[in-house]
């Protein structure tokens, strides 16, 4: 898997950077091209000389040392990645990457990069259970770097415990085996819808739903982490994207969705509707504000453009997935709309169930595709139940290769 992949290899100061140097030769002997950069602190453990002699390359330290003047090295090393590793990653590194810091060499090249990144933690047992540390590698999972876990065993500092660097072998095993698995989105294009629409009365009145977009948003990020490009069209909602891989198109009304799901549709490998989109509409609105009425107000409504039935009409080699948030018969119901709008899968849940409905940060779902294969997903975030989608559209996809 590694042949011929350009690899950056970031060493910071811990012992464990001694591990390095048999990890940049068992790189090299799988046929990838290896950048060597340290921290000024991991020079004082290995001599970037050592490094350099196996890879056969420059050893990149100091942010200043322009060895080639017509470029400036930290971009064109970022640029020229395909995979970065960071091993050993210190909590100071972990730190520093966590509050975008760009202080050294390193830190600033792992800001300017869009490669893979890998990250192997090695520190103290206690360091590595810190609240601090916990918290920045739970930030940097969600902003799509992978960790590769440390081992249990004599550290060191003379405790037993996790944190010690796994080994070269481990390592190059986790990264062809997870860039294995990513193979199949790598190459794909996937668009996703998430929020609610706005129905405009007039300038200050409008119809939507409780949808907060927490799922779609989600979804995107999965995606974009198994390495698919994601089109994320979204309704009116306050959540941010951070993954590079992610294209943002805003959208307000439920007409604004139907044309740009339909824009980009064809040009799309996997499409997944996780928008609750309005499904009516005032038929008249008003440019001025509506004044209050001593009698009733009646607002007529008309119906809006169905976008998944759409969709499914016009789906050639698209794999289509929809969302059926029902509050009664949901399997029944949600297995209609899977054979009346021609789906390859659908996701069914109950919003009426506790830690199922709009707005929460959980979610309980049923998948199930058109060969009516189920999964159970029970009470989880919705980036587990996102993670647990995403794989299942993978399988499914794979089964009918």
């Amino acid at each position: 898997m590694l042949s011929n992949t350009n690899v950056l290899l970031g060493v910071s100061g811990g012992i464990a950077a001694y591990k390095a140097v048999a990890l940049t030769s068992k790189l090299t002997q799988q046929g990838a091209n290896v950048r060597v950069m340290m921290t000024p602190s991991a020079t004082e453990f290995v001599s970037p000389l050592t490094f350099q002699a196996i890879s056969r390359s420059s050893v990149y330290v100091d942010t200043f040392d322009e060895k080639d003047p017509k470029k400036i090295a930290h971009i064109d090393v970022a640029d020229w990645a395909d995979i970065a590793i960071i091993a050993p990653a210190t909590a100071n590194i972990i730190g520093k990457i966590t509050a975008g810091i760009a202080d050294d060499m390193l830190s600033t090249t792992l800001l300017a990069t869009q490669a893979d990144v890998y990250i192997a933690p090695a520190m103290n047992v206690h360091m590595y259970g810190h609240p601090a540390v916990i918290r920045n590698l739970k930030q940097l999972e969600d902003w799509g770097y992978h960790f590769i876990e440390p081992g249990d065993g004599y550290l060191a500092c003379g405790y037993v415990g996790k944190g010690r660097l796994e080994e070269p072998e481990t390592i190059i095993n986790v990264i062809n085996e997870h860039q294995s698995d990513n193979k199949l989105l790598a190459s794909r294009k996937i668009l996703i819808s998430a929020g609610p629409t706005r129905e405009q009365i007039d300038p200050v009145r409008f119809f939507t739903n409780r949808s907060s977009g927490k799922m779609g948003f989600s979804l995107a990020e999965a995606a974009a982490k198994h390495g698919a490009h994601v089109t994320l069209v979204a309704g009116p909602t306050e959540i941010e994207v951070s993954h590079p891989n992610i294209n943002r198109v805003d959208i307000t009304t439920a007409e604004e969705m139907f044309e740009e799901m339909n824009r980009h549709f064809p040009y799309s490998d996997i499409v997944i509707k996780a928008a609750a989109v309005a499904d009516y509409r005032p038929k008249h609105t008003y440019d001025e504000k509506m004044k209050k009425q001593e009698d009733e107000w009646n607002v007529e409504m008309e119906r809006t453009k169905d976008i998944l039935q759409t969709l499914g009409e016009k789906k050639t080699t698209q794999y289509l997935v929809g969302f059926a948030a029902e509050t009664s018969d949901p399997l029944k119901n949600g297995l209609k709309k899977l054979e009346k709008k021609n789906l390859d899968a659908i996701v069914i849940n109950n919003i009426s169930t506790e830690g199922a409905g709009f707005g929460g940060d959980t979610n309980i779902a049923t998948y199930v595709n058109k060969h009516h294969k189920s999964e159970e997903m029970t009470l989880a975030t919705k980036q587990e139940v996102s993670e647990k989608i995403v794989s299942f559209i993978e399988r499914d996809m794979k089964d009918e290769v």
